[in-house]
């Protein structure tokens, strides 16, 4: 299983999103598709899972109430320049230049690109093998810049597994943002590897439930303890959604919670669905009642 599942959040091209991501790169997969359906006066969603270089991911349509930012972004590591100019040629068309593609002091091919669905990447030629091609990279700005160091180690307190690696702060008058302080921090969190930067300058990008971590929990104990960990904002509570003091977004889910939502009758699906969308936090033992129509 694995326990973090980046999360995405688009107003009806998800799977369309999806297919385009597996196309771009090897051992990808689209591994399921489901559609909820919701009571009025909510659309229906259609919940996406696939794999990205065997690397678990979540897309969601769910209509426009959310719009991804490069707040959280995701960074290809890549091999060769060609790679890196393959991605960039497949990102940009239809999509936002954040960087231009060149050489930079960190590396020699690198390129950040906001694509046609409004996801943020950043590609970059490395010298080795990467173990995890494509690693999540949250960026403080606004009142969370200058906290992407404080976040680093609490997230890595919280989930087991856990490391901080290697952090680069700015020198002093480096950023022209003097809130900043982490040019570049790499962490993992239960087996998956991500990274957090300060934003040097003052672009607000403002973290939202665009792009949200899954969290897979075993039991009611696991849901009541990453809950309590982090739901620091009572009003973004919400169908087992919450948000850390960092303002990034999270959903804690039982792991086996697609069999939860889809398995059983049309009337059973409904139920449980129903059942969600009256919760804050998920309760299982509710939604197993739900769903025998207990």
């Amino acid at each position: 299983m694995q326990r973090i599942v980046p999360n995405l959040w688009y107003d009806q091209e998800a799977k369309e999103a999806a297919l385009f991501y597996i196309g771009l790169f090897e051992q990808s997969r689209l591994l399921s598709t489901h559609v909820i359906k919701n009571p009025r006066p909510f659309s229906d969603s259609e919940i996406v899972t696939f794999e990205l270089r065997g690397q678990q991911y979540m897309a969601i349509s769910a209509g426009p109430f959310f719009k991804l930012n490069p707040a959280i972004s995701l960074m290809a590591a890549c091999s060769s320049a060609e790679e890196v100019d393959r991605l960039w040629e497949a990102l940009r068309e239809g999509g936002t230049e954040l960087m231009p593609l060149g050489e930079y002091p960190f590396s020699k091919r690198y390129a950040w690109v906001q694509d046609r669905y409004g996801l943020s990447w950043q590609l970059m030629l490395v010298e080795d093998e990467a173990h995890q091609k494509i690693i999540p990279c949250l960026l403080f700005s606004g009142d969370a810049c200058g906290r992407a160091e404080e976040a680093v180690r609490y997230y890595a307190s919280v989930f087991e597994n856990s490391e901080v690696g290697e952090i680069s702060r700015y020198e002093e008058g480096e950023a022209p943002s003097s809130k900043a302080k982490v040019k570049y921090a790499a962490f993992r969190l239960d087996g998956l590897n991500l990274a957090a930067m300060d934003n040097g300058y003052d672009a607000d990008y403002t973290f939202n439930e665009a792009f949200s971590f899954v969290v897979n929990c075993s039991d009611q104990q696991e849901i009541d303890y990453f809950w309590d960990k982090l739901s620091k904002d009572p009003e973004a509570e919400n169908c087992g959604w919450c948000k850390d003091q960092f303002g990034v977004s999270w959903q804690v889910v039982p792991a086996n919670m697609e069999e939860i939502l889809f398995s059983g009758s049309e009337e059973q699906m409904q139920r449980v669905n129903a059942a969600v969308m009256a919760m804050k936090k998920l309760d299982l033992g509710a939604l197993y009642r739900a769903k025998l129509g207990e």
